[in-house]
């Protein structure tokens, strides 16, 4: 296997220094606090407000498996996003501390909009930290265990978000081009409104685990739904995700046990997916009521998919880690010239339009960009269930796409993984114009998504065969 610095690129599923054999199947679960100081930026918004509140706090929530020589981990956090640098330095510490390869943990984000940024230096120190000792104790916590998993659909709240409207009702894009024919998040019941420029995808997939005698430990869910929103002011809130978490521990009767139970929701591929029905008049509900339903709803489905698990005691693990290179999209030298006016008209003292003076700064950053890098791609086996990431927001297809070619029924999709590298859209999509194509909040070439995809299944396909 070729190796890149402490990275294993390829099949891993051994770690070092064990000194176990083939023993029972075993799991451990753990959870670390990231709630943020009150007073750093609330970000998810193309504005940021200080946070001023704290409504539910933010964690770190892990999810380990040892059978035999082979252990995985896997680490969802309530933040928007987070750099690259993340995820490498808390799997490495992972991996120097404990010897489980960096290659076997997975670190994603949920993409709560009500958190604080994870580049912040601070921060993002104290999260990285964090990260690292909650897959050691999740490790500290392993124990003999049975495992299962099951599916479940919950299609009332997932909505395309991109939307045909009529011949030239569609606004200029921020670049002062026309040529986009969709656009995100319209204005609800418009009469320009023509349908919905993507599919949904409403399954929930879900792993489980408890003790040999039937006490939960955890649970790692996966629902393709962005976000909901719906906070007062400028609170910290984990979302909607959060909220299952504790409506699942309810539900299953798992509160005050030692150790702790864990539920982990983690986010598909939601890049143009969210909570809001367009054809339909906005709800009257007090701040927070929308993500209690969704969170109740997607609960309950999972609750009763719960119950038709078929438990195991054995169970076949490993995982792939890999780099991809692609090529970072470029200004074309028209686009950067008018991004260069915007912006010296901004240092006269003219404010230019919101979204103008954002994307001429993120213009000018990607001119400045190399012709390519390489992206972080992450494939599990558990059993007969795959998992696999992107470092991205992915299009709905895309996961759906992934779902369909997989080997392994059922297959995870998890986004945000490793890194946030901005919108994926599919190769069609980007024809379609709009605000998740745009230079700046799309990065990675036209063609990434079926590169990436075909990535992917090779990784599973492999993982099949050993």
């Amino acid at each position: 296997m070729k190796r890149m610095g402490w990275i294993v690129l390829g099949l891993t599923v051994g770690f070092a220094g064990s000194g176990r054999s083939a023993d029972a199947f075993r799991a451990g679960a753990a959870k670390g606090n990231i709630t943020p100081e009150l007073g750093q930026a609330i970000v998810g918004n193309f504005l940021t407000s200080p946070a001023s509140h704290v409504h539910d706090d933010l964690w770190a929530r892990c999810l380990a498996l040892e059978e035999g020589t082979t252990r995985v981990a896997f680490v969802v956090c309530d933040l928007l996003q987070f750099g690259r640098d993340v995820s490498d330095e808390a799997r490495r510490l992972v991996q120097e501390e404990t010897g489980m390869p960096a290659g076997n943990i997975l670190v994603s984000a949920v993409h709560t909009h009500s958190g604080t940024s994870a580049y912040q230096p601070a921060y993002k120190k104290f999260v990285v930290r964090r990260i690292a000792d909650t897959v050691r104790c999740a490790l500290n916590n392993l124990a003999p265990a049975r495992i299962g998993w099951a599916t479940a659909n919950e299609p009332r709240h997932v909505n395309n978000r991109r939307w045909y409207l009529k011949p030239g009702t569609v606004p200029a894009n921020p670049f002062g081009g026309t040529n986009d024919v969709v656009k995100m998040n319209p204005d609800r019941c418009s009469k320009n409104l023509v349908k919905p420029a993507g599919p949904t995808d409403p399954e929930i997939c879900l792993i489980a685990v408890q003790t040999p005698e039937g006490r939960p430990i955890a649970l790692l869910a996966n629902y393709t739904l962005h976000y909901v929103g719906g906070v007062r002011g400028s609170d910290i809130s984990a979302d909607y995700f959060g909220m299952f978490n504790d409506r699942m521990q309810e539900l299953l009767g798992a509160d005050r046990q030692d150790p702790p139970f864990i539920s982990i929701l983690s986010n598909g591929a939601s890049g143009d997916i969210n909570n809001i029905d367009f054809t339909k008049p906005g709800e009257k509900l007090p701040p927070y009521g929308k993500m209690r339903i969704v969170a109740d709803d997607v609960a309950q489905k999972v609750h009763a998919a719960y119950q038709t698990i078929q438990w195991r005691d054995r169970v076949t693990l490993a995982a792939a880690f890999e780099e991809i290179e692609l090529k970072l999209r470029r200004p074309t030298p028209e686009q950067l010239a008018r991004a260069r006016n915007i912006l010296a008209l901004k240092k006269a003292g003219t404010e230019p339009k919101l979204l103008e003076g954002i994307y001429a700064e993120r213009t000018v950053s990607m001119s400045e960009l190399p012709e390519s890098d390489k992206f972080p791609l992450q494939a599990f086996l558990i059993g007969e269930v795959g998992i696999v990431t992107f470092p991205n927001e992915p299009f709905c297809e895309i996961g759906l796409e992934l779902k369909r070619r997989s080997p392994f029924k059922p297959t995870f999709v998890v986004e945000l993984a490793h890194g946030s590298f901005g919108y994926l859209p599919t190769p069609e999509q980007h024809t379609l114009g709009g605000y998740e194509t745009w230079l700046g909040s799309n990065r990675l070439e036209i063609e990434a998504s079926p590169k990436m995809i075909d990535r992917l299944l090779a990784m599973l396909a492999r993982l099949r065969k050993n």
